[in-house]
């Protein structure tokens, strides 16, 4: 598939020499880049980070994609599914934008994904994990640069399996997001030989865990995996060192269980093990490097939501410098933006046929308040996706 991709990227870079007297002009404006993230409520902070560490590496490029100025077109999202599609209506039809950047909501990409289909418009996906976009629902126009539910909680079951748990409690919320996680781990843990003796689902978005945490402590499993994320993920957390369980029975999820949250745990997610495609202590020099300038720029250390607004910007600089600069040739783009492969500060990153990324998930530990990786849980690791027809 890499030679696939490499020769691909040699045809891409033949056709630059052959751009039309309208691209040409073209060129001469701005690179308008579509930002649809949320910018109020609930997930203010990721929309942010993902917006920052885009603007980030457009910036380490002297601001400039292909050699053109950029101009941001940013729309408050609102996490609101059922204004997605109008929303990406207006982005693409009234601000003419020549790429679409979003969303985090997966109800949200629903939506997106209905117009992209329609109009054709590059849209690139920063967050929003449903499998569907890059399986069942792909298309040529659209990429993801974070990841599915399945490729962060795969790899758990194997790491739950090789510590010599036999007997796992499953505990989440009652939605999508949270049923995708959850069978990822199950399929790994099973296949290894694992059962699942409890799978328990809470409404979401309740964070009344008590009577939860007393029912695992009556089954006593060797074992509990979970995904919560935000607020629910420090409840949960917490209720669960509270209730003694924390020293007796293993805590583990996916990533987004403490991401961004561990200050708010006060100390209750030490130990907790998680599964993730990023951790701000991975020793490499690409994430040094990216942490002394996302701190240097806006005074925060950065998290998986400002690495995955990284890669997003690193991927346009490098399909755009490929191209030279030129969006009227959308099959070049699209092929460019296909063959992009990434020295990222998450670690090597390139895109799958389905346009998923390939990636590696690591094994962190929190210990004293921070993300340590404990070692790679799944190297380059592929997601299924069977269902894609491009």
């Amino acid at each position: 598939m890499k030679n696939a991709k490499k020769t691909a990227l040699a045809t891409v870079l033949g056709t630059v020499t052959l751009m039309s007297a309208s691209a040409a002009m073209a060129d001469s404006h701005p690179v308008k880049v579509g930002l649809m993230l949320p910018y109020s409520g609930t997930y203010t902070a990721l929309g942010e980070a993902i917006t920052n560490g885009l603007k980030l590496a457009i910036e380490q490029n002297g601001g400039q994609l292909g050699g053109r100025d950029v101009e941001y077109v940013q729309l408050d999202s609102e996490a609101n599914p059922s204004k997605a599609p109008q929303n990406m209506s207006r982005l693409v039809k009234g601000d003419g934008v020549d790429f679409v950047i979003g969303p985090v909501h997966s109800g949200v990409a629903m939506g997106m994904l209905r117009v992209a289909k329609q109009s054709g418009a590059i849209t690139i996906i920063p967050n929003a994990g449903l499998e569907a976009a890059t399986n069942q629902l792909c298309m040529p126009n659209v990429f993801r640069t974070s990841f599915s539910m399945w490729q962060n909680s795969f790899p758990m079951g194997k790491v739950a399996h090789d510590r010599g748990h036999r007997e796992v409690v499953t505990i989440t919320w009652d939605y999508a997001g949270g049923k995708e996680d959850v069978a990822g781990f199950k399929e790994a843990f099973e296949a290894e030989g694992g059962e699942i003796v409890e799978e328990i689902l809470v409404p979401f978005p309740s964070t009344e865990f008590q009577s939860y945490l007393t029912q695992i402590a009556s089954i006593a499993p060797d074992a509990v995996y979970t995904f919560f994320a935000g607020g629910g993920g420090v409840s949960f957390v917490r209720d669960y060192a509270a209730a003694g369980l924390k020293e007796s029975i293993p805590l583990m999820g996916s990533g987004f269980l403490t991401e961004g949250n561990i200050a708010a745990m006060d100390g209750a997610g030490e130990g907790v093990l998680t599964t993730m495609h990023y951790a701000e202590t991975l020793d490499s020099e690409e994430n040094r490097a990216f942490v002394s300038a996302y701190e240097d720029a806006y005074d925060v250390t950065p998290d998986t939501y400002s690495v995955q607004g990284y890669d997003t910007g690193a991927m346009l600089v490098q399909a755009l410098d490929a191209v030279g600069g030129n969006t009227e040739d959308r099959d070049a783009l699209i092929e460019a933006l296909a063959s992009v492969e990434l020295e990222s500060p998450r670690g090597l990153m390139s895109f799958s046929d389905s346009h998923h990324p390939i990636q590696n998930v690591y094994l962190r530990e929190i210990r004293d308040g921070k993300h340590e990786v404990v070692g790679v849980a799944a190297e380059q690791l592929e997601v299924p996706d069977d269902a894609c027809q491009m």
